[in-house]
């Protein structure tokens, strides 16, 4: 029996800055495995994902480790899920100089990137959009959507759909979703001091398509 690896403490970390312009404190490991997940590394085209790839927020793991062990449990015949890069353990940039053509966002422990389900059941990214199980895709992109995630970026090739203002297709997005949390609300501040202004949604991958999906970033 595969473990997920020891129960992690809750109400640690913090998200500091943006997703990209940002840093990671109190970062919690994405276990490399489990019975419900494997990990990917998207720039080796290998499994497991290095270790120090694999940190997001407390908030981000708990709500990982939830949605996929319940997917995998609803689809005992499918492969498992894919889990890519989250954020580095410190955070901060997580340009080329790690890997492939790198991640502009990914900064602060509150992205996470997930292979699509493929056809073949291969643990592994699809390499053309005909891979996708578009059905599996589509369970586990609403499973996301339905934790109150603030964006999942998807390919435009799929014809995945949800609300508008979370599911955003976008280039690049053919072999992997790109699932955002929200950070957790800020302090108040004293009155007289103005909230910064929301940013457009963007997902912050800066990796052009090879035959309409990334390369490995």
């Amino acid at each position: 029996m595969l473990v997920a690896g020891p129960p992690q403490v809750q109400g640690a970390s913090t998200a500091v800055g943006t997703p990209s312009h940002g840093r990671l404190v109190g970062g919690v490991l994405f276990p490399a495995f489990s019975e419900y997940w494997y990990t990917w590394n998207s720039p080796g085209f290998y499994s497991p994902n290095p270790a120090w790839r694999r940190y997001g927020t407390d908030r981000l793991v708990a709500m990982l480790k939830r949605v996929l062990t319940a997917y995998s449990l609803d689809h005992p015949e499918a492969a498992r899920p894919g889990v890519e890069d989250i954020s580095r353990q410190y955070g901060g940039w997580f340009g080329a100089i790690y890997g492939g053509l790198g991640h502009t966002s990914h900064q602060n422990g509150l992205d996470v990137d997930i292979t699509y389900p493929r056809l073949d059941l291969c643990e592994c990214a699809p390499i053309t959009p005909s891979d996708v199980d578009i059905v599996l895709a589509q369970d586990l992109l609403d499973r996301f959507v339905a934790e109150g995630v603030q964006y999942v970026f998807t390919g435009p090739s799929l014809n995945l759909h949800g609300p508008s203002s979370v599911v955003i297709p976008l280039p690049y997005h053919d072999d992997h979703m790109h699932v955002r949390i929200y950070p957790p609300p800020p302090k108040r501040k004293p009155s007289g001091h103005p909230s910064p202004k929301p940013q457009a949604p963007s997902s912050g991958d800066s990796r052009p398509p090879t035959g309409g999906l990334k390369p490995p970033a």
